[in-house]
């Protein structure tokens, strides 16, 4: 199985993930074109995935949908509440309902070979979910977009090669920075972004010997940098009540504005 970020930040994301048969896209929050040419670099192209895996309708994860979906009628997948959602934003013109499929948190289903599990997150969105993705003997965890995480996420993520995580924000420079106050509240709440240091807390229990490589996103371009995230993640990890440090498993942060190397389970 494989992993890319063709983008992950706070202004679009859109990842590829699948295996050799099976290619997904997960969010579309970039241009058709932008998409379009980041699957090229990878030696893809939009018209060969088989599924769009939608996360939830803000933005910055559906801006490219009407699109991608138009030209080359691509079966989206996502929550009831999601689709409805995306149906009533104006701004991704008409879409062909007959594309959508809707799916439920912790109901597995198939496309092609890749088993998918949706899993329920913390997020203000109508019905946001993160995805699980399976092969025999490998694992794929894409998970951004949550204020928080519980026992429920911590079980359900257990045995994974290759993750995804979100590492939205530095907590001091949020705090410090120019957002308005309604603003900080909303991305510091529950159901907000997970921060740097939860995320390294995160990852501090999914750690086994077989894990692989951990891909730090959706980082806030404003309340955010690289290094920061990098750093605080494996502090987190190295404070952890496991027996990792955070040089254990390569950490690496996905850009905003190209793609990153794939990562293979």
């Amino acid at each position: 199985m494989r992993l890319c970020s063709i983008a992950s930040g706070s202004s679009g994301n859109c990842i590829y993930a699948g295996s050799e048969k099976t290619h997904l896209m997960i969010d579309a929050g970039i241009s058709g074109k932008r998409i379009e040419e980041g699957l090229n670099e990878i030696g893809s192209k939009t018209a060969e995935c088989s599924g769009i895996l939608v996360t939830h309708e803000h933005a910055d994860h559906i801006c490219g949908l009407g699109v991608v979906s138009r030209k080359c009628g691509i079966p989206i997948y996502a929550t009831q509440g999601t689709i409805d959602a995306i149906l009533h934003t104006k701004s991704l013109g008409k879409l062909d309902e007959g594309l959508f499929h809707p799916i439920r948190p912790d109901q597995e289903f198939t496309i092609g070979d890749v088993d998918i599990r949706p899993l329920a997150i913390s997020h203000d969105a109508a019905d946001p979910v993160a995805y699980l993705l399976r092969q025999p003997g490998h694992a794929i965890g894409v998970v951004t977009d949550l204020g928080r995480y519980d026992q429920y996420l911590v079980e359900r993520l257990q045995g994974l090669d290759l993750l995804l995580l979100e590492a939205n924000h530095d907590i001091h420079m949020l705090q410090v920075g120019n957002y308005p106050y309604y603003l900080k509240q909303r991305i510091l709440g529950d159901r907000g972004h997970l921060s740097n240091e939860l995320s390294g807390q995160l990852l501090g229990q999914l750690l086994h010997d077989r894990f692989k490589t951990v891909l730090l996103g959706h980082l806030s371009k404003e309340n955010n940098y690289e290094k920061l995230a990098y750093e605080t993640v494996r502090l987190e990890v190295a404070m952890g009540e496991n027996p990792y440090k955070g040089d254990d498993f390569p950490i690496y942060v996905a850009k905003r504005d190209c793609i990153s190397q794939i990562f293979e389970a």
